[in-house]
Parts: C-alpha cells; sequence; structure tokens
C-alpha cells in the first residue's frame, strides 16, 4: 500500500509539474507579445504626434498655399513663376 500511494503521489506531482512548465511557457510567450505591442505602440504615437505637427501647420492658410505652390506650381493671378529645371550630366 505505501508503494501505490508513493507512486501516485509522484504522478500527480509528476502532472502538476508539467502543467507549471506549460505555464511559465504561456507566461512567456505573453510577455514577448506584450513588449512587441509596446513597441508597435511607441512607433504609433510617434506618427501620431508627426501627424498632429502636420495638421497644425497646415491649419495656417499661409502655410497651406505654400505647400500648395510648391507641390503643384500653382501660382495666383497675378504672379510670374518660373521653373528651374537643374542641369543633368550625360
Amino acid at each position: 500500500m505505501p508503494l501505490l500511494k508513493t507512486i501516485l503521489f509522484l504522478l500527480i506531482l509528476g502532472l502538476l509539474g508539467v502543467g507549471l512548465y506549460n505555464l511559465r511557457k504561456e507566461n512567456l510567450a505573453l510577455e514577448h507579445g506584450i513588449e512587441e505591442l509596446t513597441a508597435s505602440l511607441s512607433g504609433v504615437e510617434e506618427e501620431n504626434k508627426m501627424l498632429q505637427d502636420r495638421i497644425s501647420y497646415f491649419r495656417i492658410p499661409e502655410n497651406l498655399v505654400k505647400e500648395l505652390k510648391s507641390q503643384f506650381n500653382y501660382r495666383e493671378a497675378d504672379e510670374e513663376l518660373i521653373i528651374v529645371v537643374p542641369k543633368t550630366n550625360p
């Protein structure tokens, strides 16, 4: 009878050990996921700050007109426009 109790005790102890091992492995995987999400969050926060800065910049009408002129070669009716093309080397 004591041998049966010892074997049962060792079996239960082994099952608990396997369960703890699986929990620890899952915990490490979750911690790794948290680290990845934290890194992703910091990247998104940085992009959000950049976009907020650009929104603030474009809220000023003069800046909006300046960008329109520089990107699309826009000119007002009383303005003259000179486009300078850099010389290319053959």
